[in-house]
C-alpha cells in the first residue's frame, strides 16, 4: 500500500476517496531509559533508547492505520500526518497518532 504525506500521487489518479483513517499507540518509557536519558541530557548527546521508542511508536501507528485502510478497501493513504504527545503522570508515556485519507488509486 502506498502511504504518502502529500495530497496527490504524481502519475496516479485517485478514483475514490474512502475517508479518514488513523492508527494510535501509547508506549511507556521504562525507568532505565529515563535514567540514561537524564544522564545524556547532562553530558550531551543523543538518546538512542528514546529514538528507538519513537521509531517503534511511529511504525506501530502507521501499521494500524494501514490495516484499517486495507479493511475499507483502500490501496493508498494520502495526506498522512504523525503526531507525538506525552501522556500519563509526569509524561511517562508517549502517544503516537497517524492519520490520513484512505483512497483508491488507479493501477
Amino acid at each position: 500500500m502506498l502511504i504518502t504525506t502529500t495530497n496527490t500521487i504524481e502519475g496516479k489518479k485517485i478514483v475514490r476517496y474512502i475517508g479518514l483513517v488513523s492508527g494510535e499507540t501509547i508506549i511507556g518509557a521504562n525507568i532505565f531509559k529515563d535514567l540514561f536519558a537524564g544522564i545524556r541530557d547532562i553530558v550531551g548527546g543523543r538518546s538512542g533508547s528514546y529514538e528507538q521508542v519513537l521509531r517503534e511508536g511511529k511504525q506501530t501507528a502507521v501499521n494500524e492505520m494501514q490495516q484499517y485502510a486495507a479493511a475499507l478497501g483502500a490501496n493508498a493513504i494520502i495526506g498522512v500526518d504523525l503526531d507525538y504527545e506525552t501522556v500519563g503522570s509526569g509524561g511517562s508515556m508517549l502517544m503516537v497518532a497517524a492519520t490520513g485519507t484512505a483512497v483508491i488509486i488507479e493501477d
